[in-house]
């Protein structure tokens, strides 16, 4: 295949550059930032698309970010690759922070004794942090899913405590802080992008001009030449 990779990246270093990619967060940042604000499409629906994206970070619904931001856009008529490029708030930089504030505003909604929550190991406390139930939740998804080609018996209990613990607050949640954000974000990027066309309009304009009275003033060396 012409575009496949020549040298397989091995899967440490695809993990690593998933916590870390290369140049750092702040490169990656500012790349982002570089390819919404050249999208070819109207500022207002280039910032609904990074609505869409900045709400889907607040959503449990990992694995699956990309589809939910792209259903999103679809629904608010916004613009669907910056939907999916906006996706990028939620990094291993502000994964914490975000599921933090989700989950406890879901518990605080819920009614939900938010002292259960544990996002990193207390000593003496037999308690698994939230990153631990998420983890044990897809190996136990995984071992369902592999029960029904095995004589395996499938066991939901514990998916059931995680719908009812985890999965349900965090989505609950994270729908306030989620809007609050994706708003924020909404109002920020219209001027901004605005500006950005605007000034990338008057640059193309003055290339295209200098182009022209180029070629008139070569038209016009060649007609003083010719006589």
């Amino acid at each position: 295949m012409v575009f496949k990779r020549r040298d397989r990246k091995p899967i440490l270093r695809a993990a690593l550059e998933f916590l870390w990619p290369r140049g750092g967060w702040a490169r990656a940042f500012h790349y982002v930032r570089h390819r919404l604000r050249r999208l070819p499409d109207s500022p207002e629906r280039i910032a609904r698309g990074i609505w869409a994206g900045v709400f889907t970070t607040f959503s449990p619904f990992y694995g699956v970010h990309f589809v939910v931001a792209g259903v999103i856009a679809v629904i608010m008529r916004g613009n669907i690759f910056a939907a999916l490029l906006s996706t990028f708030f939620g990094n291993p930089l502000t994964y914490i922070p975000i599921i933090a504030t989700s989950m406890f505003t879901g518990y605080w909604m819920l009614g939900l004794d938010p002292s259960r929550l544990r996002f990193r190991p207390h000593q003496g406390d037999d308690e698994p942090t939230v990153g631990e139930r998420f983890a044990d939740a897809a190996s136990a998804l995984w071992h369902n899913f592999k029960a029904i080609f095995t004589p395996d018996r499938a066991d939901w209990s514990s998916l059931r405590v995680f719908y009812d613990e985890v999965f349900f607050p965090f989505m609950i949640g994270g729908i306030l802080p989620g809007v609050i954000a994706a708003t924020i974000a909404y109002y920020l990027s219209v001027p901004l992008i605005r500006a950005y066309q605007h000034r990338r309009k008057g640059v193309i304009k003055a290339k295209f001009d200098a182009l022209k009275a180029k070629a008139a003033a070569k038209a016009a060396d060649i007609t003083q030449k010719s006589d």
